[in-house]
């Protein structure tokens, strides 16, 4: 029950950071963008207090944590691959534009309306 309370004071927060964005409609932009992080800020607070913002808190870590441990390719690999995707894009290209005006010439040929 003290979860659910948490996460509706954090929705308020929530809320009420994107209603002093609109509320301080007057006042300069710096201001009503840090109304807004502030509201998110606070929820986020609030809700890391849950049992769920914990389980998504230690979901998160280990999500950073994977992500270290992935070999990640170097430049040359990188620029090798996207060159190949790139040509094969073209290749691809090709094939359709061909294929479509084979088509386009085919149905011109049979509806007779080439001559």
């Amino acid at each position: 029950m003290a979860d659910k309370i948490k996460l509706m004071v954090a929705i308020l927060l929530l809320v009420a950071g994107l209603a002093g964005f609109y509320v301080l409609g007057d006042k300069p932009l710096v201001l009503r963008i840090l109304m807004v992080l502030g509201g998110v800020i606070a929820a986020g607070v609030v809700a890391g207090l849950t049992q769920s913002g914990r389980g998504f808190m230690k979901f998160a870590k280990e999500s950073v944590d994977e992500a270290k441990r992935v070999v990640w390719p170097t430049r040359k690999e990188a620029m090798q691959t996207t060159g190949i995707v790139f040509v094969f894009v073209v290749l691809m290209a090709l094939f359709i534009f061909g294929v479509d005006s084979l088509l386009a010439t085919i149905v011109r040929t049979l509806t007779s309306r080439g001559a």
